[in-house]
């Protein structure tokens, strides 16, 4: 009689998490404030390239059967790759629009090769909290070396990175992402306080210094979803929740002139309103007549920016490059990935990957990056790792 024991797939190999951070490293962008040591543009390019070259060899050297497993998301963002690689064909945009297409196929590539360790497990959210810690360190060290470059006029006094070109967006984004993941960790049990302080404490004080709303909305957002979807199954985390929520109102009660002040950036109420300006870019992205194909496939991949100005939507700048057809298709693996997030029961790995989904669709009104390799792309893949139910497979001698 046959032997039809399963057991769980093994834990990420510790390569396959030197290729996620890589990724990371991928992802991070090329252009940004004015660094202690000048990094031309092209040497900056080509280490973020280089390391999704790597990437890549390091996933198909783990992966040489090519073994994947389904995804609905990667598979949406595959239609969207061939979408834009279309549009992309007519050198509109040059030929950067050709090449960002082949960066987003090997990103792709990478992930769908990564997919064989997609379990359900935590361990792809430690690479992303160490990964996005240490660039974070870098930020610190910038600071300390450099604090007028760290923290420019041009930017408004806001934290920059100094080591590596890093915009105040950027840095807040890392520091939401590592103290939402990190709190949940712990709320988990899998990081004692002490670790769990370590890390949150100076990321909430680098994401205080970047002055970044986008980021700390996101991060109150997608910290109450993922405590909410906790909340009948962790008794931590209804107290957590409960503690934010008073500390929050008694912060705005005896604070509330402060928190203004922070969020104003000393920015008139006419800046503020129209969001620094972005809305302005959108108005006359929207009201820019289109032939038939752009309205529906786009201009091709640009580098997020509408006249000179960059787009700061996701939604207006997939519609830009990609068109309705990619409006569609983003939508629906956003929807893939909320559905799928509801359905599953109560966990670790579930309320992660809601904290990650809510984060991401709080940013996407404020940041652009649903449309090309992006840090957001790459959020939404672990939150997608973390949603598959836990793989089993046979061994051959299981199998008889």
């Amino acid at each position: 009689m046959l032997e039809t024991a399963a057991r769980p797939v093994a834990r990420v190999p510790r390569a396959a998490g030197v290729a996620w951070t890589l990724l990371i490293v991928n992802t991070l962008g090329s252009a940004g404030a004015k660094t202690v040591i000048p990094l031309p543009r092209s040497v900056s390019q080509l280490i973020t390239m280089g390391c999704l070259g790597v990437a890549f060899a390091i996933a198909l050297a783990l992966n040489t059967k090519l073994r994947v497993r389904p995804s609905a998301y990667l598979a949406l963002l595959t239609v969207l790759l061939v979408s834009s690689t279309v549009a992309s064909l007519d050198l509109e945009g040059g030929f950067g629009a050709l090449f960002r297409c082949f960066r987003f196929a090997l990103f792709l590539a990478t992930l769908w090769l990564l997919t064989r360790w997609w379990s359900g497990s935590i361990d792809l959210v430690r690479h992303h909290i160490r990964a996005y810690a240490v660039v974070l360190v870098t930020v610190v060290i910038g600071l300390v070396l450099s604090p007028g470059n760290a923290m420019p006029f041009d930017y408004g006094g806001r934290l920059t990175g100094a080591l590596w070109p890093l915009t105040p967006p950027q840095i807040g984004q890392y520091a939401a992402i590592v103290i939402g993941l990190t709190i949940l960790l712990w709320l988990g049990g899998r990081l004692d306080r002490r670790n769990a302080l370590i890390v949150i404490i100076p990321a909430v004080g680098i994401l205080l210094l970047t002055h970044t709303r986008t980021a700390t909305l996101g991060l109150v957002a997608g910290t109450v979803v993922a405590l909410l979807s906790l909340w009948m199954s962790n008794a931590r985390a209804r107290k957590v929740l409960t503690g934010l929520v008073l500390t929050g109102a008694l912060v705005m009660v005896v604070l509330g002139g402060l928190v203004q002040a922070w969020f104003l950036r000393g920015q008139s109420e006419e800046n503020f309103s129209s969001l620094t300006g972005r809305a302005k870019v959108w108005d006359a992205l929207l009201a820019a007549p289109r032939t038939t194909l752009e309205y529906l496939f786009g201009v091709g991949l640009t580098d997020k920016s509408y006249d000179g100005l960059p787009i700061d939507n996701s939604w207006l700048a997939v519609y830009h490059e990609q068109g309705i057809v990619g409006i569609v298709i983003v939508a629906a693996f956003l929807l893939v990935l909320v559905v799928v997030a509801v359905l599953r029961p109560p966990s670790l790995a579930r309320s992660c990957a809601i904290f990650l989904i809510t984060y991401c669709l709080s940013a996407s009104f404020t940041e652009a990056g649903f449309g090309d390799a992006s840090p957001y792309l790459l959020h939404l893949a672990l939150a997608a790792s973390l949603l598959v139910r836990e793989a089993k497979f046979l061994t051959a001698k299981e199998t008889g």
